[in-house]
């Protein structure tokens, strides 16, 4: 007789996974549709790791006014001396699936850091407390991802959130950037009047990677008379080079992978 050897964890990845008993002669890694794999499958289960991430905090965004928005003056990678203790736990909450959704794919999945509270909340403080007080009135977050992390930011500094939807997603009339992508274009598309000209706004998404939608998004302000203060993301992909398309923009991110 086959026995089951099934092992718990404290992590909430696995009170996700079926409870179910399996059946005789089954081993116990349990497939996402709840049921069970026998022994002589060839079903190869995924692999998850984590990624080594350099924990990084930039100085803070110096304060409103001529001298603040200077390139002199705007913020760069800090050193991992000037680290907050907080951006360990963001770091080790983030999961990484590899060959996800297409194989060569290290897919940097946020979902795990929205499932321990004190991490999420952490990540949602560190951008209000640099982003506080800075007379930001717009939070454009990009979709989706960016769609998470902005509100919050947005009613705890009290600005208003503006969504940066992909096409044919906005009811009313829009105004639209193109942008390109590895293979083709895309747009992105704001609500006419959602900003207005002299407001200042802080475009947040969850990653930047090769920056083609962010600087979409900077365009598409800029066109209507916005002054983007900063770009901010939680993870940046450095290899990626997304930093350097955004040219003299400046850019606030609480991890960098390796």
């Amino acid at each position: 007789m086959r026995r089951a050897l099934i092992l718990y964890s404290s992590n909430p990845i696995y009170s996700q996974l079926s409870t179910t008993r399996a059946p005789p002669g089954y081993v116990v890694f349990p497939k996402r549709d709840g049921g069970w794999i026998p022994p002589s499958s060839s079903y190869q289960p995924p692999v998850f790791r984590m990624r080594n991430y350099k924990c990084t905090l930039p100085p803070p965004l110096g304060s409103v006014g001529a001298a603040s928005d200077s390139v002199a003056n705007r913020p760069k990678m800090a050193s991992q001396d000037e680290q907050d203790p907080r951006i360990s736990k963001i770091s080790s909450a983030i999961r990484v699936i590899p060959n996800f959704p297409k194989p060569g794919i290290m897919f940097q999945d946020i979902t795990t850091l929205l499932l321990d509270t004190k991490a999420f909340r952490d990540t949602i403080d560190l951008f209000v407390e640099r982003y506080r007080g800075k007379d930001i009135s717009v939070v454009a977050g990009i979709e989706a991802r960016g769609f998470i992390f902005g509100p919050p930011i947005a009613l705890a500094i009290g600005a208003k959130f503006v969504p940066m939807r992909k096409p044919n997603k906005l009811p009313g009339e829009v105004i639209s950037e193109e942008y390109s992508l590895e293979y083709g274009t895309d747009k992105m598309e704001m609500h006419v009047g959602a900003v207005q000209a002299g407001e200042r706004a802080l475009i947040i998404d969850d990653l930047i990677a090769t920056g083609g939608t962010l600087c979409a998004a900077i365009r598409l302000l800029e066109r209507v008379g916005v002054q983007v203060v900063e770009c901010a993301c939680v993870i940046e992909l450095p290899e990626l080079k997304g930093r350097e398309r955004l040219g003299d923009k400046p850019l606030f991110v609480l991890v960098s992978s390796d």
